[in-house]
């Protein structure tokens, strides 16, 4: 059952040199998990359930600790049972409001 985003961020720490890399690897875990995802510039958003969306976190961090001796994760959740297509609705729905206006 599909029900929850999630926002994340994860930032390697104790690293001397540019993070992007081992960002780029847990984001490259999100877009091959085959579930609802976007990337900005501070979070990575993804839906799905709750243990899907739990585990590629998990995975994500782990692919992270790979790289630098500490992670530091930040996980926002909007959990809805039953709903699917939040990821897109939610932005559709603001921008039907300003295009209103």
């Amino acid at each position: 059952m599909v029900g929850m985003i999630a926002a994340f961020s994860i930032t390697p720490l104790g690293v001397d040199v540019s993070v992007s890399e081992p960002v780029a690897e847990a984001v490259r875990l999100v877009r091959q998990s085959g579930l609802p995802n976007e990337a900005n510039a501070m979070f990575t958003n993804v839906e799905g359930d709750w243990d899907q969306v739990m585990a590629l976190i998990k995975a994500c961090v782990m692919k992270v600790a790979e790289a630098t001796p500490r992670v530091s994760v930040v996980i926002k959740i909007d959990h809805r049972p039953g709903v699917t297509g939040a990821l897109e609705n939610k932005v559709e729905a603001v921008e039907e409001r300003l295009r209103g206006r």
